[in-house]
């Protein structure tokens, strides 16, 4: 038998090959705690610095303390089953004093150590929130329609888009892609924006939404780095016609159900066929299905319909449609037409 392979060297116990593990143990640093570690944040945003990179913290700050004294433990890589334990007191604003207890196995042996690691919280302004104290932007987004002002509904559903546009791409990591600020004027809507990416960001989506065109004019602001800076205006026209307004063509009447720079894809209301118009066939508007009125269907015989004006309670008798199941008693939604005081049936 080797004898120096069978038993520790220094304690005279059984091993099988040097040193037993508990001599091993006794001989290993294994857990070393940095005392102090800084962290630097954003007060206005909570943002976190790791290095020169700025980014979102998505979680308490009693969490963050914990990954933070986590860090600041180093263990031998022969450490296993690690339990960590943490306790933390702040006697001040910036400062955490933290408590660290560890449990775990060296070399097949039980161990448990502790450490106390102080936090020390640094502010400073992040990137973002420094354009925006600052007033930076890149661009505008000016939110216009064709030959007419711009609409409520138009106007909200522009400052939603911005809004969701802006926390759609921060999650996504660009910190710069953000809405300075919304403003509504006379004539429409102003968005000003952080970075182009957002600007154009925005434009695609409020064009998808609400119809219409954009075009983009930049202007030479100056360099910064060897950069040439831009700002640049996203000019947004929308269409005259909207999606979702109720027209009168060749006597009849259609839903616009989407709008491009040449045709209406429209919907005819009377018997449901789709079709495609051109402006110029379209003699007037009457309203959009979003103003649309609930009325009771009060009979039904054959091809007519009678129902109750939502407004005088009198009885209107109208076309049945062959798209729509109708229902004595059940509410359907119709658009006035006040030129030639009908109801129009839209769903």
């Amino acid at each position: 038998m080797d004898i120096q392979k069978a038993f520790c060297p220094r304690c005279g116990e059984p091993a099988e090959e040097g040193l037993c593990p508990r001599c091993r143990v006794a001989d290993t640093e294994w857990l070393v705690c940095e005392p102090r570690i800084t962290t630097i944040y954003c007060p206005t945003c909570d943002s976190q610095k790791r290095g020169k990179t700025w980014s979102d913290l998505q979680m308490e700050r009693s969490e963050l303390i914990g990954d933070l004294a986590v860090s600041a433990v180093h263990l031998h890589e022969d450490v296993r089953n690690v339990s960590i334990t943490i306790r933390s007191e702040e006697p001040t604003p910036n400062r955490t004093n933290v408590s660290v207890g560890i449990d775990a196995t060296l070399y097949g042996l039980p161990v448990s150590g502790a450490c106390q690691v102080e936090i020390v919280w640094q502010r400073e302004q992040c990137d973002r929130c420094s354009r925006i104290s600052g007033g930076y932007y890149e661009g505008i987004i000016q939110v216009r329609a064709t030959d007419r002002k711009i609409n409520a509904y138009e106007r909200e559903v522009a400052a939603s888009i911005a809004q969701q546009a802006e926390d759609s791409l921060q999650e996504g990591g660009e910190r710069l892609s953000f809405v300075t600020s919304i403003d509504e004027t006379r004539d429409g809507v102003d968005i000003v924006v952080g970075s182009q990416r957002i600007g154009q960001y925005i434009s695609q989506m409020i064009t998808g939404a609400l119809g219409g065109r954009f075009t983009t004019h930049p202007k030479l602001v100056g360099e910064k780095d060897g950069r040439t800076l831009y700002r640049v205006t996203y000019s947004i026209r929308l269409p005259f016609y909207q999606k979702g307004d109720v027209v009168v063509a060749g006597k009849r009447y259609y839903e616009i159900r989407s709008v491009d720079t040449q045709h209406l894809s429209v919907f005819d209301l009377a018997t449901g066929i789709p079709k495609t118009l051109r402006e110029a066939d379209i003699t007037r508007r009457i309203g959009n299905i979003r103003d649309a009125e609930s009325a009771i269907v009060a009979f039904t015989q054959g091809n007519t319909i009678g129902l109750l004006d939502p407004k005088t309670y009198q009885t209107r008798e109208v076309n049945a449609v062959p798209w729509l199941d109708i229902a004595e008693g059940a509410p359907i939604r119709v658009v006035r037409d006040e030129e030639l005081e009908q109801l129009v049936i839209v769903g």
